[in-house]
């Protein structure tokens, strides 16, 4: 990786982003690290900087659209390229739709679908340009079927994949590799903040964020598409292939029935 070229990751402080970026500051990529929380941020810096790259953090609310120009402002001032983006960080929410306060939607779209759209579009051309790296969107199995009581969650990942799709075959030829990560149920802190309790008997279906950043990474370096990490995942969504639409969302509404109490 070129003194000037970064590997560039969203939500990065945590979870499936910080297992990214631990995977890629293994193999000397040079890492942005973007996220909200700059006492992690600063935690994983001194982390990855032990594998002797270069480790900038920016503290970044990405619902904010001056916070998204700060990002940009910051690359261009201090002349960086950004070789390969993931656009990992990602809200939800939980409840009836008609419930939900909208401000809380807004943000869900502004960090999952706006932001993302943004960061790829600005960044894609250079990718492109420099014929080598890529993009890899987090997506998760719910882009796959509607969501009951989760409806804007499960929307804004079925946009996410759709965009991602749509992109890969723009860029077939170029030398960029273009990628969905669509996990299931994870060990992270996101099902806490979307407002959504498991019992300890559901956890157990939970993968480690390790491990779907290790099947990530493995396969978005091979040029894979889509990447659904596990067995249980890929059987779930070929099997919601053969369900008629109006079955799934019954068996989605039934799941979700419980959630945000003690029952799951």
């Amino acid at each position: 990786m070129g003194k000037h070229k970064y590997t560039l990751i969203t939500g990065a402080s945590s979870g499936i982003g910080y297992e990214l970026a631990r995977l890629f500051a293994k193999d000397k990529h040079n890492l942005i690290l973007i996220a909200r929380n700059i006492d992690k941020l600063q935690e994983v810096k001194v982390e990855l900087m032990s594998n002797n790259i270069d480790v900038k953090i920016l503290s970044l609310d990405l619902s904010k659209n001056e916070d998204i120009e700060k990002l940009f402002n910051y690359i261009k001032i201090n002349k960086i390229e950004i070789n390969t983006l993931i656009n990992n960080a990602g809200v939800g929410t939980f409840g009836d739709f008609k419930d939900i306060l909208w401000e809380k939607e807004e943000e869900l779209i502004d960090i999952n679908i706006k932001s993302l759209t943004k960061l790829t579009k600005y960044f894609l051309q250079q990718i492109i340009k420099e014929k080598n790296g890529g993009i890899l969107n987090v997506a998760s199995t719910a882009a796959f079927c509607s969501g009951p009581r989760m409806a804007s969650y499960y929307a804004s990942k079925a946009y996410v994949l759709n965009l991602t799709e749509a992109i890969y075959e723009e860029c077939k030829n170029t030398g960029v590799k273009i990628s969905c990560l669509c996990p299931g149920p994870v060990k992270t802190g996101f099902q806490g903040k979307a407002g959504i309790k498991k019992s300890e008997a559901a956890k157990k279906y939970l993968m480690d964020a390790k491990d779907v950043a290790n099947i990530a990474y493995k396969e978005f370096n091979k040029g894979k598409l889509i990447i659904i990490p596990g067995i249980k995942n890929k059987l779930l969504v070929l099997g919601n292939k053969f369900l008629p639409r109006c079955i799934s969302r019954k068996i989605i509404l039934l799941t979700n029935k419980y959630r945000g109490g003690s029952k799951i």
